[in-house]
């Protein structure tokens, strides 16, 4: 009896342990995948403030490979917990497509307005992206991504709140550049996994306002502004 209780006990751990293998798998799989996709597409693109976006095809495609690289990591805990509350792994390829579709939106509006630009509009993004982190919407959407959200989509509108100030950063200073592409994941994935402290998250923003002022007074201190030699 006590053999047959232990062995029900266990086989509910053991199915959430295999749920969480294989959403976890899943999920960062295909982030490093993509990460590995987005940088052999941008080779040779990166022309600092100058950098064109190519066709509408060949950016829309190279926008989802950046968003699945940039954002399922941080994306992770939402994942396990959509898995976990359905306790089925094919609920992960929906959560995450939706998600990605609301990020591959954004792409859409950011080509239709992009335009190649000089120091000053790439400073100028950089500030309000700085000045963006002290807004109540930014702690509103940043909180909300910590939270239960039951689907993708909601997910994904979260995070575009949380993190849109800084993605435009990315696009103004060099939207082909993995280098920008990889410090600008690092605050947002911590900005996701971890509670917001004002110890860390002030600094961070007045870094960013003073990388803005930085490049609008001096922009040949700041690497990657000028197409790469």
């Amino acid at each position: 009896m006590n053999t047959q209780a232990t062995f029900r006990a266990a086989r509910p751990t053991s199915v959430a342990t295999i749920l969480t293998a294989a959403a976890l798998t899943a999920t960062l799989g295909l982030a490093a995948a993509s990460w590995v996709v987005a940088s052999a597409q941008m080779r040779g693109m990166d022309m600092g403030v100058a950098t064109r976006l190519g066709s509408f095809a060949f950016f829309a495609g190279l926008w989802v490979s950046m968003m699945a690289a940039m954002m399922l990591p941080g994306a992770v805990p939402a994942v396990l917990r959509r898995a976990h509350a359905t306790g089925r792994v094919r609920a992960v390829p929906l959560f995450v497509g939706s998600y990605l579709a609301v990020w591959t939106l954004v792409g859409v509006a950011i080509y239709v307005v992009y335009r190649p630009h000089g120091y000053v509009a790439a400073g100028t993004v950089a500030i309000a992206a700085g000045v963006y982190e002290f807004t109540p919407l930014k702690r509103h959407a940043r909180r909300r991504c910590r939270e239960n959200v039951g689907s993708g989509f909601d997910f994904g509108l979260c995070c575009v709140g949380s993190s849109i100030g800084l993605m435009l950063m990315l696009v103004a200073l060099s939207a082909m550049s993995v280098a920008w592409m990889f410090v600008i994941t690092v605050p947002m994935l911590a900005q996701k996994l971890l509670p917001a402290k004002a110890a860390i998250d002030v600094p961070l923003a007045l870094a960013i306002v003073a990388l803005g002022i930085l490049i609008i007074v001096s922009p040949s201190s700041v690497p990657g502004l000028t197409p790469p030699m």
